[in-house]
């Protein structure tokens, strides 16, 4: 997989202690393809904006994570180092058949002037982060209850007066739905055969056993971590009764689950807090 940022690199490898060791950060990040100037540069920047302090220069530097600077929270480009815990921890639920879907449908209204488009775009973010659908201008729909969330959001920005909720059994979208069932109006809502692309290429490096070493293991870590994150991110998490059978969002979650289970088991201490934090994330 191939667009990994270094920045990355550097947050997947802060030990327990909060550190990284620079002779490891620049072996890995050679595996990953990148430069020793693009360590470097990105060295640079990291400590330029506090995420970081750095004893010692190039290889033999150590890299000390800023207090408060989490390192789930650092990369840029909408990959993060681990999606949000509770959001993996409802899909592999989903997988499960732990969490079937009641048949209702949620859907989302609001009218924000120019004046509060900050606002306006935040609450936006939020409905499609949550996984909700655009419909038409202002309009969005999901199957999942994320209502609570939603409401919160509204509230922070001031748009509590501004947002409508509304749960249904009955939507139809441009004819589609109805009789045509609720199935054909998630194929047309959101971008199925995209999604299970994303997560073919998952299963894929999954499945690829990891090259022998303690920094071909570390650089397979990095990979899985920023291939499942790539492909849950876009993911909204569709109830199983919506989704194409056989969904390979389901096979390829179970395959990064192993992988990631043969990747702890082979890593030499002290290991990175990414193996930690992705155990917390599948427990």
């Amino acid at each position: 997989m191939s667009g990994i940022p270094t920045r990355m690199v550097v947050h997947a490898l802060v030990r327990e202690d909060g550190t990284v060791a620079g002779e490891e950060l620049y072996e890995v990040a050679a595996l990953l393809g990148m430069t020793d100037q693009q360590v470097r540069l990105c060295v640079k920047r990291l400590v330029t904006e506090g995420r970081f302090t750095a004893e010692g220069r190039g290889r033999r530097a150590v890299l000390c994570l800023a207090a408060g600077a989490e390192p789930g929270a650092g990369p840029a480009a909408g990959q993060a180092l681990v999606p949000e815990v509770e959001f993996v921890r409802h899909a592999y639920r989903q997988d499960r058949g732990l969490e079937p879907w009641d048949g209702l449908w949620h859907a989302f209204a609001f009218a924000v002037p120019e004046s509060a488009r900050a606002a306006r775009d935040s609450l936006r973010d939020a409905l499609t982060g949550l996984g909700a659908a655009p419909v038409q201008g202002g309009l969005y729909v999901t199957p999942n209850a994320i209502g609570p969330y939603v409401r919160a959001h509204a509230a922070e920005l001031g748009l509590s007066e501004a947002l409508t909720c509304l749960s249904t059994g009955d939507l139809t979208v441009g004819g589609t739905g109805g009789t045509a069932g609720p199935r054909a109006l998630a194929e047309r809502l959101w971008p199925l055969p995209e999604i299970a692309a994303r997560y073919g290429e998952l299963r894929a490096l999954a499945e690829l056993p990891a090259e022998p070493g303690r920094a071909a293991g570390l650089a397979h870590a990095v990979t899985l971590a920023a291939a499942f994150s790539a492909a849950m991110l876009p993911d909204p998490l569709l109830p199983p009764e919506l989704l194409p059978q056989p969904w390979p969002g389901t096979t390829a979650r179970a395959a990064a689950s192993e992988a990631w289970a043969r990747l702890e088991a082979a890593a030499p201490a002290p290991g990175p807090r990414l193996f930690r934090l992705y155990g917390e994330a599948l427990a």
